[in-house]
């Protein structure tokens, strides 16, 4: 079982004012604390124009810098929006970022979900899953061949000799590649072109099951070409996640930040489409299911659950602003100190933390 952490670089205005130029040094000095940890990998979340979800317009440069820094933790985009990004841009500055940060890069794309984003960049919302096929099938091309030749709705791309992409990812063929699930869409074409699968934090265990096992099915649909994807056939879900000494502990100290997060989708879209209504943000239903908070052994007993009957490889843990800093450090060192060394074996868990402290 691995794990990692998302990070929106979402601001805390109690902490942080416009312009929020504090929330990039918070995020930072968790990333490194992650790093020291023994955490897997940290993805970056790109968000556009909203300071009330994350601040993060471009994933490559900052996780470029962040690797200079972190020396050891793999690093991940989470997601790239292919859709409103030119597909062959997204294929340079994935290798070069591959190259900068030593091989050390996970490449998740998505077609994205929130309006307001690709009215501000100007591109359609309402074609962006088809048209992020078809930039998906540009930049396999691009990553195993270097050329191409590609006429399409959207795209007309021509990259032929004596001309080739560079630079070349220090991964071969190319850095693991996932992509945001959200419908059965995305999740076929994941399947059939050996993606990685990465799921949102709303599905509850019996759906992420049922997502987990038809892209399973389309993954038994792809070609020998796809199937050298490092990422082939993973399964990862995000889960919003806190571990304190006790149950009740973690929910006082959790739960007013979490409801305020979840109160910013109310009324809007969730990444899995459909309309958000206030129950679904009830603390004691998604307990257990989408919220992993509790005591160390409750959130060890959520994750098997989660690894046992959705079949997840790996949970990346996801938390709101408001914790405050203190807070929020103590609570990494506990699950590092407390739940990854039950996944994975306790000596190497202790190894990393004496690292940290």
């Amino acid at each position: 079982m691995k794990f990692g952490v998302l990070l929106t670089s979402q601001p805390n205005p109690d902490e942080e004012p416009f312009p929020h130029h504090k929330t990039h040094e918070r995020v930072t000095e968790q990333v490194l604390l992650i790093d020291q940890l023994g955490f897997d990998v940290v993805w970056i979340a790109e968000h556009h124009f909203n300071n009330q979800y994350g601040i993060m317009p471009d994933c490559y440069p900052y996780i470029t810098y962040l690797a200079a820094l972190a020396k050891r933790v793999r690093f991940g985009t989470g997601v790239v929006v292919l859709s409103a990004y030119n597909p062959v841009r997204a294929v340079e500055n994935a290798a070069f970022t591959d190259v900068l940060s030593g091989g050390r890069l996970d490449l998740a794309l998505g077609s994205g979900y929130r309006q307001y984003e690709f009215e501000g960049l100007g591109e359609d919302f309402d074609n962006r899953r088809d048209r992020q096929e078809e930039a998906l099938d540009i930049l396999l091309e691009l990553f195993h061949t270097g050329r191409i030749e590609h006429k399409g709705k959207f795209y007309n791309v021509r990259i032929q000799p004596p001309h080739q992409l560079f630079p070349k990812p220090v991964q071969q063929p190319h850095p693991p590649l996932y992509m945001g699930i959200n419908t059965d869409q995305s999740a076929a074409y994941a399947g059939r072109h050996g993606f990685g699968m990465m799921l949102t934090t709303l599905p509850t265990i019996d759906e992420l099951k049922a997502k987990g096992e038809f892209y399973r099915r389309e993954l038994e649909r792809a070609p020998a070409r796809f199937r050298k994807n490092p990422a082939l056939g993973t399964t990862t879900a995000t889960r919003w996640v806190y571990v304190a000494e006790s149950d009740a502990r973690a929910r006082a100290e959790s739960e007013p930040g979490l409801m305020r997060q979840l109160g910013h989708f109310a009324g809007g879209l969730h990444p899995t489409g459909k309309k958000v209504e206030a129950d679904d943000f009830n603390y004691d239903r998604l307990r257990g299911q989408t919220i992993l908070h509790g005591s160390p052994a409750s959130v060890i007993a959520m994750i098997e659950e989660l690894r046992d009957r959705a079949g997840l490889d790996s949970v990346l843990l996801h938390y709101p602003p408001y914790y405050g800093r203190e807070r929020t450090l103590d609570m990494l060192r506990l699950f590092a100190a407390e739940v990854i060394p039950h996944f994975r074996g306790p000596e190497r868990a202790k190894k990393k933390l004496s690292a940290a402290e």
